[in-house]
């Protein structure tokens, strides 16, 4: 038995012989999800940003938009300004803790709700509502998240996300029959605290070693790693320090390195995005020690992903992604949405082309018919500069934190979408991106080249 099996059944025996039995047998007691009657599967158009997947969700009757994330143990829901007209049911005050660099947050939880994801509907749903509004993950994505849903969808179904076709497929665990796939690997995995956790293989210049890590696509990072020790040298050095994102109980620091290889049986990535969070980051979230971090979504969006947590199983098929290099933000910035601004843009409105015929209709002509330029005012997304790496190309131009990003190569900002303007950033080493950006009500031109750290 290798050390890959010994670590799985070590968790199994510890953690889930009697947590399975309770976990299932609950499941099957509850209603949970259901289809309709009529349907044995459901599928479900969602949205790509920074690698997470955003569904539609329907909580009472209010429409929002949810991140799927294997690393959440129960449906929150964030208190944002949007959400004045939406009701909870029999909610009481608890106190909550995730990941980042705060304590404690303030939160209700709420039984017996109306929750709809497609056509899959749960009538007595538990929501928990984080009450800060200063956590706001749509400032960052640059669309609307509304909550985050996992482990309470993913219990109730098999679950296949394709990256490529961006749906995602909700299917009777009774009737899902798994196609024979030549191209495929079936990975066991094991449950604590309600989240999956899978074995890998990890190696760093001079050693290998297996890892348990959580199986989390809410990380748009491709592998956190827990442990520094192995991975970052000084000499020479391998590591930059930045901002890794943001959790629940406030923003996550650390280093950002590469390691050499990332094993999945079969399935290899040579020089892998990893990051490694503080220690105040995760104190908290070390209660299995045997864990060793997280496999998140950039490279799970390399696979067609298929979640059967009543078989223990997950499944992994490569797309055309499966290829593509591993990179960081280059740019060293970090841009949120900050409120809308005022636009006024003028628009030459072309009307369908009209087709008249001669008096003998043996010919036609075509003519484009315009009308008379307009001026239009509308609100559009503002931008500013929400984190600049020490030591980046942004921060060497002068771009400071706090800046009101205008145009980006020399296209208004607000004609990008968030995620895009990140995509820009990571997209090839020795790309040229202009700023204009505002400070202080004085317009300012920044140029600088996307280049590699590691």
């Amino acid at each position: 038995m290798n050390t890959m099996e010994k670590l799985a059944n070590a968790i199994r025996t510890i953690f889930l012989l009697a947590f399975s039995l309770l976990l299932f047998s609950v499941v099957n007691a509850q209603s949970g999800f259901k289809l309709p009657q009529s349907s044995n599967r459901d599928k479900i158009p969602f949205e790509l940003v920074n690698n997470l997947v955003v569904i539609p969700v329907e909580i009472n009757g209010t429409e929002l938009s949810f991140l799927l994330d294997t690393g959440v143990s129960s449906t929150l829901l964030f208190s944002v300004d949007d959400l004045d007209s939406l009701q909870l049911n029999n909610a009481q005050p608890v106190k909550l803790r995730g990941l980042g660099e705060g304590g404690s947050i303030d939160a209700l939880v709420s039984n017996n709700n109306t929750i709809k994801v497609g056509e899959a509907i749960d009538t007595n749903h538990r929501i928990f509502m984080v009450m800060d509004k200063k956590i706001n993950f749509s400032t960052r994505m640059g669309v609307p998240i509304h909550g985050i849903i996992g482990f309470e969808l993913y219990k109730d179904f098999v679950i296949k996300t394709d990256y490529t076709s961006k749906r995602i497929t909700l299917y009777r665990p009774e009737k899902f029959e798994r196609k024979r796939c030549k191209s495929c690997e079936v990975y066991p995995i094991v449950f604590y605290n309600r989240k999956p956790f899978l074995s890998a293989q990890i190696a760093s210049e001079h050693k290998e070693s297996d890892a348990l890590l959580l199986i989390d696509t809410g990380s748009s990072d491709g592998l956190w790693l827990f442990d520094e020790e192995d991975f970052i040298t000084e000499n020479p050095k391998n590591y930059f320090k930045d901002f890794l994102g943001l959790g629940l109980s406030g923003n996550i620091f650390g280093l950002r390195s590469k390691i050499r290889r990332l094993a999945l049986n079969s399935f290899q990535f040579e020089k892998v995005t990893t990051s490694f969070p503080d220690s105040n980051t995760v104190r908290n979230i070390r209660s299995l020690p045997q864990r060793k971090g997280s496999l998140g979504s950039e490279v799970l969006r390399r696979f067609t992903v298929i979640m059967d947590y009543r078989k223990k199983t997950m499944i992994l098929k490569k797309n055309s992604r499966f290829d593509d290099p591993f990179y960081y933000n280059m740019a060293g910035l970090t841009l949120e949405h900050d409120g809308l601004i005022p636009v006024k843009e003028v628009d030459y409105f072309k009307i369908d082309p009209v087709t008249m015929a001669t008096e003998k209709r043996e010919a036609s002509a075509i003519f484009d018919v315009y009308k008379s330029p307009t001026l239009q005012f509308f609100l559009a997304p503002k931008y500013v500069v929400a984190e600049v790496r020490e030591g980046s190309p942004a921060a060497l131009v002068g771009v400071m934190k706090g800046d009101e990003v205008v145009r980006i190569n020399g296209k208004a900002s607000y004609k990008y979408k968030l995620y895009e303007v990140i995509n820009l950033f990571s997209s090839k080493a020795g790309r040229t991106i202009s700023l204009d950006i505002l400070r202080n009500g004085i317009l300012q031109k920044k140029k600088f080249v996307l280049r590699e750290v590691l």
